[in-house]
């Protein structure tokens, strides 16, 4: 099998996704992690910063990481033993697996020339976050659409489905969150339930 090596700068496509069982899959692929060498990093060596600084894997994973090549420093293998300098690029190889997410359609109601408004099912996340990268509302649009960059002008849980607005540009998502933040625009909730409620209020 081929080896999807993706980075920050690389769009989600439509390749990327395959359909199963009512869920949309992303295919795994390889993630470069980057990072630059700080002061607080200087000096140590590689395998000691990262067991230091990122901790949710062990010394061992690390060890084996750098002498594989999944460590790397300024785009070159480098030794366990290799002592870290200033503003050195880190690259950190992930294969990623991400989960999936309800195959519902990401449905545009509304494009104009700087804002776009949604339909966001649920199950999606909006943005980049934890385990997910392309398996986001942005990331589909991009890859569906071919509408990038996107910026969110507010948010919705990865599970509530609703409307969401996005911008096409930093100024003008800036302009709705202060709208937003004084109150001239506002969120409103409704929640679909199953079965008979009392008419009182719960």
């Amino acid at each position: 099998m081929e080896i999807v090596w993706q980075t920050p700068a690389h769009p989600a496509q439509k390749q990327d996704y395959i359909f199963h069982n009512g869920k949309r899959h992303v295919r795994p692929y390889y993630f470069e992690f980057v990072s630059h060498v700080n002061k607080r990093w200087e000096g140590k060596t590689i395998v000691d910063l990262f067991a230091q600084e990122f901790r949710g894997r062990s010394r061992d994973y690390y060890v084996s990481a750098v002498k594989c090549g999944r460590i790397q420093v300024d785009g070159e293998n480098i030794p366990v033993s290799y002592i870290v300098k200033r503003c050195q690029k880190i690259s950190h190889f992930l294969h990623r697996h991400e989960p999936p997410v309800m195959a519902w359609d990401v449905e545009v109601l509304q494009n104009e020339p700087d804002v776009l408004t949604i339909c966001k099912p649920a199950s999606v996340p909006v943005h980049p976050c934890g385990q997910y990268r392309k398996n986001t509302v942005l990331g589909i649009l991009q890859a569906e659409y071919g509408l990038a960059p996107l910026y969110p002008i507010h948010r919705l849980d990865r599970l509530v489905s609703g409307l969401l607005i996005v911008a096409k540009n930093p100024a003008k998502a800036d302009i709705f969150r202060q709208h937003i933040e004084v109150g001239l625009v506002q969120k409103q909730y409704v929640a679909k339930v199953v079965g008979v409620f009392p008419d009182a209020e719960l």
